[in-house]
């Protein structure tokens, strides 16, 4: 039977919620509660409601409407929370900017989302101006955020003087659930990055896969470190902290001293970091002498944990349970999360999809495969992006078959656990045998002075692809690499085994800690 919907919208609006609300609500039920600590600056759910709907009247009152992209660069401070959420009220995308780019990544960005308003830190200014230069479309409002005391270039806004806008009421906006609120632009490790598209649909289904599979609750104390520009920070953790009306302190960066320092002092609960600075904070000398009892809850993604780390994090962390987040900015992103009980029961599993997901593994013609088996990893349900931003060809590619396909490599156990094999571009092709970097990495993190490594293939006339290796000692220790050409003599087969192993300093990452392999093949290639 179809129903029929003859108030059209004022049906619609009584039946949706919208991630505009989310703040509105909580502080209906918790106005006084602590929402946002930032650099010893409290703000309750009711301050940020007002403050909030000051900001998107003040974008309404320039003629920021819906639909319209509004663009931020900027590190974590409050006015970047404000702002995502002021954006989104108004009706407009809210589109960030990594912060790491320089210029001419971010013109590709700008050109690309052709926002109407773009908010900068005080310190990214100049590289804004510059990559504003020479667009054919530039934003026509520019605004700052005061942080740094860094000169900002004319012609940009105080955010603060937004932020005193006189309406505070929630100004009324029609926006639909699957209507765009977020422009999420991929991390760009190997290409130019795209655009995902995110409704509130997307976020909320996954806020709620977040909450139910990652044990969150309003009684969390979490410690934000990581950039929120990334949907990691932003949508597993930040997001649905307010959502549940939990309480959130927020870090610049990861300076991994002050996280130790402030876990102990703000009693934190709850802490996401990507694997590498899992193992910073593991290798850091305060590690030891912190009191770091309250934190219960762990969460690490954005890039596969070494399983040595893993054991290390459940022996020197007994009364913290961990967990795996893993997925991708067009799952919005968590798509598969392993539990506490089963990190070292499942060492080196992605975990089962999370609640609101289903994720199958498939052949190169979409076919599912048997239990055991390696195929893509393909996702659908209502976290699943809307699309690429003016990509159609992209989105049909991605969607083909009915399914998003992750680009990922996996298998399947016997109980429907998901253990990641690599990317897809990740997988080198040598000597006519496939080798995946992640195997080869894992023997390598064994090892007793390694402390990260990364492993992927470069060119070679004799093997088409050379399987290669950099790696950087653990503090204090000077790595020698015949030990470590022995230690994977005795662990790998030798089509697997690295044909040369190089020693590093550090490895070059992204602001979410993933490595940059392109980097390390550019560098790395016989000249």
């Amino acid at each position: 039977m179809r129903a029929e919907n003859p108030a059209g919208d004022e049906v619609r609006d009584a039946r949706q919620r919208l991630v505009s609300d989310i703040l509105r609500l909580q502080a209906r039920r918790s106005p006084d509660k602590v929402a946002l600590v930032y650099e010893g600056q409290k703000d309750t759910y009711a301050d940020l409601e007002r403050l909030v709907s000051r900001f998107a009247n003040r974008l309404i009152a320039m003629g920021v409407g819906p639909g319209d992209r509004v663009a931020i660069l900027s590190h974590n401070n409050r006015a970047f929370v404000l702002a995502r959420f002021g954006i989104i009220r108004a009706g407009a995308v809210f589109t960030p900017i990594n912060f790491m780019l320089n210029a001419a990544e971010v013109r590709y960005v700008l050109d690309h989302a052709r926002p109407v308003a773009i908010i900068s830190e005080d310190a990214l200014c100049a590289i804004a101006d510059e990559a504003l230069s020479g667009l054919a479309n530039p934003p026509r409002i520019k605004a700052y955020i005061r942080h740094t005391g860094a000169a900002v270039p004319v012609g940009w806004d105080d955010i603060e003087d937004w932020l005193a806008h006189p309406d505070d009421s929630t100004p009324a906006v029609s926006r639909g659930e699957d209507d765009p609120v977020q422009l999420m632009y991929t991390s760009g490790t190997e290409s130019h990055p795209k655009g995902a598209m995110l409704s509130s649909r997307n976020l909320f289904a996954q806020y709620v896969s977040c909450a139910i599979d990652g044990h969150m609750a309003a009684d969390d104390v979490d410690l934000h470190c990581l950039p929120l520009y990334h949907c990691a920070q932003l949508d597993c953790f930040l997001s649905v902290d307010l959502y549940l009306g939990a309480t959130s302190i927020l870090m610049r960066a990861p300076d991994v001293g002050k996280m130790l320092e402030m876990i102990e002092a703000e009693k934190v609960t709850k802490l996401f970091c990507p694997p590498t600075v899992w193992i910073a904070l593991l290798r850091h000398p305060d590690f030891d002498t912190r009191d770091l009892t309250s934190l219960k809850k762990g969460y690490y993604g954005a890039s596969v944990m070494p399983v040595a780390i893993v054991e290390e994090l459940v022996r020197r962390l007994p009364g913290m349970g961990l967990w795996n987040f893993y997925g991708q900015t067009e799952m919005a992103p968590v798509a598969t999360i392993l539990q506490p009980e089963e990190q070292l029961r499942k060492l080196g599993s992605a975990g089962r999809p999370a609640i609101n997901v289903e994720t199958s593994v498939v052949d190169d013609d979409g076919r599912p495969v048997a239990v055991g088996e390696v195929g893509e990893i393909v996702h659908r349900g209502s976290q699943v992006m809307l699309g690429y931003y003016l990509d159609e060809a992209k989105t049909r590619e991605a969607f083909r078959g009915g399914w998003f396909h992750s680009g990922d490599l996996g298998r399947f156990d016997e109980e429907g656990y998901l253990y990641l094999v690599d990317r897809k571009k990740d997988m080198i092709k040598s000597g006519g045998e496939n080798v995946a970097s992640r195997e080869v990495e894992e023997v390598l993190f064994k090892h007793p002075d390694v402390q990260e490594a990364a492993v992927f293939g470069i060119p070679d006339e004799k093997w088409i692809e050379a399987v290669t290796a950099v790696v950087v000692a653990r503090p204090g220790v000077t790595a020698d690499v015949a030990s470590i050409e022995a230690h994977c003599r005795t662990h790998l087969a030798g089509y697997k085994r690295p044909k040369a192993i190089h020693l590093a300093e550090s490895l070059p990452k992204n602001a979410s800690g993933k490595i940059l392999k392109r980097e390390l093949r550019e560098r790395y290639v016989p000249q």
